[in-house]
């Protein structure tokens, strides 16, 4: 039995990176002609000549998608097929609506059950939401891309779920980490069997090491994913439990937040994906999640790039003095002064009103230097702002570039 899904997995960085460049510049041509929204946002784009040159096209914001679909619905013009070609259409808080179409594993989970030791003949108890949100559907079409059999149980009805489980025997579960963990102490509760269950694929939500740990005690071997209803699947994690891998049918990129500009590996940034799926081709969408790369390959032999998985969301606008404050404008103050390296703009509550204090690596100081900076802080943000100095690498790595430590009491 192989031990990965298919050979782009352990594909050379060379291989990877000559096939990736020709997927993306077929992916993004095929935007161009076929969806709406790309005939104006790429109007300007020529083949890509190395994969650095994709943070030169503009980003897609996932907050933007409300607006957009608004003006053209019922995709804002980024699908690529007629609505008549839509299998279904899903919907998620906003609402943001998503198209599935009926290309197989079309968001592409079954590459992230095979790594979590599914395996073809497998009953598989389904555990995300079907009301909706695409996430059943999600685990559903992966597992029947492997060849494993669902029970489509969703969410809820727990006593029932336990019985199920008790009855039928599955091997695999595909939720929550936190449903599952409520499903095992039900059965221990209620006296049911449940131990057929050896293995799981988690996502939707944080895996804590205790949660991942109470698994183990209940020998079942649990990995997670991330992924989201407009892109699928964007990275897995292996029986390594080292970092997660990312798919094969995206491009991640991590850029500084508020910007489109990719930083340094192992910076902490936000996740920019472009996808490869020619029915629904999001080009450089920014998730307005934060994650980093980590170095090196897999110790389970998959040699795709690694990230540290969630890590919080990018989105940190805050509003000061009755004005919104946003990270692209703290770019703007940094790209203004080149003698800045790293800035964090830190939120206070003090003496019943806001300030703003922009906490500036550099290794210049003068008093100049700080005029001028709290000048761009009024000019950009429109509000007054103090400015400290701090030694280079002092700011934490964590991608917060607006951080709001208000109490008000």
């Amino acid at each position: 039995m192989t031990d990965y899904y298919d050979n782009l997995e352990t594909l050379p960085a060379s291989e990877r990176q000559t096939l990736l460049l020709q997927n993306l510049n077929t992916q993004i041509n095929h935007a161009k002609n076929k969806a709406p929204y790309y005939q104006q946002h790429l109007k300007d784009f020529e083949n890509l000549t190395d994969l650095a040159h994709l943070a030169e096209l503009p980003l897609t914001r996932k907050s933007e998608l409300i607006a957009l679909q608004n003006s053209q619905p019922p995709f804002g013009g980024l699908a690529s097929v007629e609505q008549g070609a839509v299998g279904n259409i899903f919907a998620s808080p906003g609402p943001i609506y998503e198209p599935s179409t009926a290309r197989e594993d079309y968001w592409r989970f079954a590459r992230s059950m095979f790594a979590a030791g599914f395996r073809q003949g497998d009953l598989v108890i389904n555990c995300f939401s079907y009301h909706l949100s695409p996430a059943g559907a999600m685990g559903e079409t992966g597992c029947h891309a492997l060849g494993c059999a669902v029970i489509p149980a969703g969410v809820g009805q727990t006593e029932l779920q336990v019985q199920t489980i008790n009855d039928l025997r599955p091997q695999a579960y595909v939720g929550t980490p936190s449903f599952l963990k409520i499903i095992l102490e039900k059965g221990e509760e209620l006296g049911k069997d449940v131990s057929s269950i050896v293995k799981a694929l988690v996502s939707g939500e944080a895996f804590p090491p205790s949660t991942r740990d109470f698994f183990h005690e209940q020998a079942i071997n649990a990995v997670q994913c991330y992924a989201t209803a407009d892109l699928g699947l964007i990275a897995y994690e292996s029986s390594a439990e080292s970092g997660l891998i990312v798919d094969e049918g995206v491009y991640l990129e991590i850029v500084r937040p508020g910007t489109g500009d990719p930083v340094p590996d192992g910076e902490v940034g936000e996740v920019v994906v472009t996808s490869l799926n020619p029915d629904y081709p999001l080009i450089r969408f920014a998730t307005g999640d934060l994650s980093a790369t980590l170095e090196g390959e897999s110790p389970c032999g998959r040699t795709n790039r690694r990230i540290k998985g969630w890590m919080g969301r990018a989105d940190q606008t805050a509003k000061v003095r009755g004005m919104f404050v946003r990270p692209e404008q703290i770019n703007q103050i940094v790209q203004k002064h080149s003698e800045i390296e790293r800035a964090r703009l830190v939120i206070d509550w003090i003496n019943e009103s806001d300030q703003m204090t922009l906490y500036c690596e550099s290794p210049q100081t003068s008093s100049d230097l700080k005029a001028s900076i709290q000048s761009s802080i009024r000019e950009v943000c429109k509000l007054r702002g103090e400015v400290e100095f701090v030694e280079p690498g002092s700011i934490k790595n964590d991608g917060v570039v607006i951080e709001d430590i208000r109490k008000y009491e």
